[in-house]
């Protein structure tokens, strides 16, 4: 399982990487792999607001519907659009071209609500 280590995770599988005062957000490469292959995603329009720990957007595979889970609060600034054509990029390329959308933080305080990738690895099964 590929764990990143220089980004935070969420217990629900889904990791951010910040730059600044922006999130980039993804599922991880477990997340993936559990789901299966991804069909469709539905994601946040951009302007949206988000809260930490509440649903913006859905991912589908072929073995399940999930909800994808906010983990920081603030503004969508940037949507994956590839993801529309192509959500396969997410089980391809989770990190990289599979990210799902990028949220302009309004609480960088909520980062020490995440984990670690120690602690993440800690969190899922071998």
């Amino acid at each position: 399982m590929n764990i990143i280590e220089d980004l935070y995770y969420t217990e629900s599988h889904e990791w951010v990487r910040v730059e600044g005062d922006t999130a980039t957000v993804g599922i991880t490469d477990f997340a993936q792999h559990e789901l299966g292959d991804i069909v469709f995603v539905e994601l946040p329009e951009v302007g949206m607001k988000v809260d930490a720990g509440e649903p913006c957007g859905s991912i589908e595979a072929v073995k399940a519907v999930e909800d994808m889970i906010s983990p920081l609060s603030g503004k969508i600034v940037e949507r994956n659009t590839d993801l529309e054509d192509s959500p396969d990029l997410m089980n391809k390329s989770p990190y990289e071209d599979g990210w799902l959308i990028k949220i302009r933080m309004s609480d960088k305080d909520e980062l020490d609500n995440l984990l670690s990738a120690v602690e993440y690895k800690k969190a899922i099964p071998e």
